[in-house]
């Protein structure tokens, strides 16, 4: 009964996700009246960029964030170890180390450029760069700084999603001069943000998954089970809600 109760609850706020941007866009229209004055609407709309950063936020943090997943051992043929199990450890936690550094490193960028411009923030060095993965792989390694990592994330997240909404609502161009410009692939900001996070979020239930309890110090994982993929298969129909929710709203 929770979890149909929860799985309803979750449906019904992101349908209501859909309708949200053409009520924004209605926002947004009523605040060009009065663009000059700071007036109720204004105040409506830069409020609204706020609510779906911070359901992303809250709902990774209660069901993408604490992962349990089944560690029967009766599929002991079902495993991965040795040199497998080594370069896929070695792969996922260089990647994912590598995009939370340079997702902490936009948000930077964001804030030098739009409030400290008199200021320039340096590129980090190939040794800078690799020093700062290589502490974020130690972080994940432990349970409680993975989680407190992972938490810094959603915090950044909700942060670069305010600096890109600042960005759009006083039509600031982004140029090289921006560190999120080299994900200009895409036309919308707001899409390249919720990639990088998804990005991680994939990168962060695998090694989960990698890390569990034991596993790395049996040096052994057990291939995942169906009940296992299922964390995933939310994360991803939950993402493709939110995708379309950024593409309707621009």
């Amino acid at each position: 009964m929770i979890i149909k109760k929860n799985n309803t609850n979750l449906f019904l706020a992101l349908s209501f996700l859909l309708i949200l941007p053409f009520v924004q866009k209605q926002w947004f229209n009523l605040y060009l009246f009065d663009i000059n004055n700071f007036s109720f609407y204004s105040i409506l709309y830069y409020l609204s960029g706020t609510i779906c950063p911070s359901f992303i936020c809250l709902n990774s943090l209660k069901n993408y964030t604490y992962y349990n997943f089944n560690k029967n051992k009766i599929y002991s043929k079902n495993i991965i170890k040795g040199k497998r199990l080594l370069i896929l450890v070695a792969i996922n936690l260089i990647f994912i180390s590598y995009f939370i550094a340079d997702y902490i490193y936009i948000n930077f960028d964001l804030i030098f450029n739009l409030f400290l411009e008199e200021i320039s923030l340096p590129k980090p060095g190939f040794i800078q760069l690799s020093t700062f993965i290589f502490l974020i792989s130690i972080l994940l390694i432990f349970k409680k700084s993975k989680i407190l990592l992972k938490k810094l994330i959603l915090v950044n997240f909700i942060f670069n999603s305010f600096y890109l909404w600042h960005l759009q609502i006083n039509n600031i161009n982004v140029d090289d001069q921006f560190h999120i410009y080299r994900y200009f692939g895409l036309n919308d900001l707001n899409l390249i943000n919720i990639f990088i996070l998804v990005v991680i979020e994939i990168s962060f239930f695998t090694w989960s998954y990698l890390s569990y309890k034991t596993n790395l110090s049996d040096w052994i994982v057990h291939q995942p089970q169906k009940g296992d993929i299922t964390p995933f298969l939310n994360m991803f129909i939950f993402y493709f809600f939110i995708i379309i929710y950024y593409s309707i709203l621009t």
